[in-house]
């Protein structure tokens, strides 16, 4: 087969050569990455057996752009894995894993191309190489000597196998949780079911049984966008109850059930790390963070727990004290959280979270999204239908420097959930920006969401909470669509883990300002303005629960670091294990599934031993974001700055030298607390 005879493997004739979605068919994939693998190897025995003296060009660039066709497949298969999902494409992933795997195996345990890398690494201070440069080299060198490059052969066969078989666990693991989540309906006949939800989730709801054939009932799933306002609304209790434990027993004894992936997986992840001389996995990925060690990690989540748990225990009895109040009978449980939670926000601010969800329908939000980015950074989204799309959902567009209307990338949007489609909200690229085919090329940047799907009446309303994960998730993709490096591996979001939320997380706080909400926040009914006194009720309402949500991620992350610095041999229940390294971290026993069946962050995604890393850019973020008040939300140089030093760079430096450069000096840790009005003495919620 030649690269022209299969589409994944042409040059696309498209915008910005985006990936031609409506060519693409299923059985494209496995033999463009087979094609693509061997192209790429043809390239590396090239480097090999280059009589020339290693150099930065022959050997570690040659490397970088070795492999093109094959990144350019695997890109578009495994970003439609998880936003289109299906049977086809997920029996695919466990062909495709494997190969990719071997492939990868086979670059890094290859002792003569090691030792040209590691020649051109012994030489690097003769090399008068460019800061981008010296990065690329070091962490091409490190890459290698990271997965296995020095070890004896038969420690290196069994790095194979276990590359090969963790490959299939990830994606195994997800479509496990997606299988579990879909064989679930929740179908409501009469109005006492329904009793106190909003009529938005109802209108939804109704429209989910027309959509499955179920017409003048209501169809609720474990989409979020209906799970969560169902559990704040519903007077149902009984309802409330069978809902989150279902929810909480995702992929947890039915016949998708993650536990004995879950085993394995952390038992082959401590394999490798002993392997490669690391006491535990965690340490392992850490060498290679900001924190740099678990102790360090450690230490910053038990600061967390410091000012988090007491904060949260004054939550937890404000709520049974208003739920008793109100009539409950009986112990608060978890499935009442919410519920009350939304009440006593109310009877404290006069305000609930529907209460703006009028408005923010979704288009609104999205153009005052681009408005502020374009504000913020001088750069305008512009409606491109000339791109082809992987669903009829999808909207695209080209990116643009205002003032030179320089090109800067193409975008993508995904918004609604769909059968097969990942849960939850991320950012991706289909291309990173920088080189490729022998040219500095722009980016093609996605961003995927779960929002409340419209119905013929009304259109998607989105809750603050969805506000704010899509400016989250925009936050990373003008990450990508700002880069400005030369390799692609250093470029966009490729930076060091605990710093790539950094970017995310500081444009969640302009959506608590009024020059930024004044830019989309209208009803889409009457197209009228949110009241000021709306907005200042939401405002006030911002740090309501702050240590209960607090203790809840703190949770998480200590949960995460738990399954990677434990002897994995010793755990033979994941409900077991789970329930002792949380008790510290929760308040009440469990009552459903494992959080771990369902942790898709750890076990199918790139947050392993890295779940604190939210947390961590918190700090970051909080800090960051104090400048960007002291100077003004929209000052033109406090932007520029932070579009230059953080956001171009991409991994091209140290993320430490970038943000001082950026603020000045190191974060400030307090910021955080400072933000959601805690005392760090008393740990209450101000």
């Amino acid at each position: 087969m030649t690269s022209s005879e299969n589409i994944l493997l042409s040059n696309f004739d498209t915008p910005n050569q985006a990936p031609p979605f409506d060519k693409v068919s299923e059985d494209d994939y496995l033999p463009a990455i087979e094609k693509g693998i061997e192209l790429a190897k043809a390239r590396i025995e090239d480097i090999k057996n280059n009589s020339a003296t290693p150099d930065f060009e022959n050997t570690i660039l040659a490397l970088e752009t070795c492999d093109e066709e094959l990144s350019q497949a695997t890109s578009v298969f495994y970003n439609q894995l998880t936003c289109m999902g299906g049977d086809t494409l997920h029996a695919l992933s466990e062909q495709i894993g494997p190969i990719s795997a071997k492939f990868s195996s086979d670059v890094m345990l290859d002792k003569d191309l090691f030792e040209r890398v590691k020649s051109v690494y012994d030489k690097r201070d003769t090399l008068n190489l460019n800061t981008e440069q010296s990065t690329l080299l070091e962490e091409t060198y490190i890459g290698f000597a990271r997965n296995g490059a020095q070890l004896p052969e038969d420690k290196q066969a069994r790095l194979r196998e276990i590359s090969e078989r963790m490959s299939v666990l990830g994606p195994g693991f997800m479509n496990n949780v997606s299988k579990s989540s879909e064989a679930f309906q929740l179908i409501l006949n009469t109005a006492e079911e329904i009793a106190g939800l909003p009529e938005s989730i109802v209108a939804a709801a109704r429209h989910a049984a027309e959509e499955e054939g179920v017409d003048g009932k209501y169809l609720f799933t474990l989409d979020i966008p209906m799970y969560l306002p169902f559990m704040q609304y519903a007077e149902n209790r009984k309802l409330r109850e069978q809902y989150w434990l279902r929810f909480s027993s995702r992929a947890w004894k039915d016949e998708y059930d993650n536990s004995d992936i879950i085993l394995e997986i952390v038992r082959l992840r401590a394999e490798k790390a002993n392997l490669l001389g690391f006491n535990t996995f965690a340490d392992f990925v850490l060498e290679r963070r900001m924190a740099e060690g678990a102790q360090n990690v450690d230490t910053f989540i038990n600061k967390l727990k410091s000012a988090y748990k007491s904060a949260a225990i004054n939550d937890l009895d404000d709520l049974k004290s208003f739920a008793k109040k109100e009539g409950l009978e009986g112990d608060l449980k978890p499935w009442d959280i919410a519920y009350y939670a939304e009440k006593l926000k109310k009877e404290r601010f006069d305000f609930t979270s529907e209460d703006v969800r009028p408005y923010f329908p979704l288009q609104n939000v999205l153009d005052g999204v681009f408005e502020h980015f374009g504000k913020l950074f001088n750069i305008r989204f512009q409606k491109n239908d000339d791109y082809p799309i992987w669903h009829e959902d999808v909207q695209s567009f080209d990116v643009y420097e205002k003032d030179s209307d320089k090109f800067l990338g193409s975008f993508y949007a995904d918004f609604h959930p769909r059968k097969g489609k990942k849960d939850g909200a991320w950012k991706t690229s289909y291309r990173t920006q920088g080189l490729f085919k022998g040219k500095i090329e722009r980016p093609i940047i996605a961003i995927v969401c779960n929002f409340t799907k419209p119905t013929p009446d009304k259109p998607s309303l989105l809750t603050h909470d969805e506000v704010l994960t899509l400016f989250h998730e925009m936050g990373h993709a003008v990450h990508g669509l700002l880069s400005d490096v030369t390799y692609q591996s250093l470029g966009g979001t490729n930076v060091k883990w605990d710093f790539v939320e950094l970017p995310s997380q500081i444009q969640e706080n302009w959506c608590y300002e009024k020059e930024t909400l004044d830019m989309f926040a209208r009803h889409y009914e009457t197209g009228e303005p949110m009241p000021e006194e709306l907005l200042n009720k939401m405002i006030r309402a911002k740090n309501f629960m702050a240590g209960w949500g607090g203790l809840r991620q703190t949770n998480f992350a200590a949960m995460d670091m738990a399954w990677h610095t434990a002897d994995p041999n010793e755990i033979t229940s994941v409900e077991d294990f789970e329930d002792e390294v949380t008790k510290e971290t929760r308040l009440f026993e469990r009552m459903g599934g494992p959080s771990s069946n369902a942790f898709a962050h750890i076990f199918a995604g790139g947050y392993a031993a890295g779940y604190y890393s939210y947390k961590w850019a918190e700090v970051l973020d909080a800090d960051a974001f104090e400048y960007f008040k002291e100077t003004g939300l929209y000052n033109r140089k406090t932007a520029d700055k932070y579009k230059d030093e953080i956001l171009t760079k991409g991994g091209s430096e140290h993320p430490s030298v970038l943000y001082k450069r950026f603020r000045g000096r190191d974060a400030d840790p307090d910021s955080l607390f400072r933000r959601e009005g805690l005392d760090l003495k008393s740990s209450k919620a101000a």
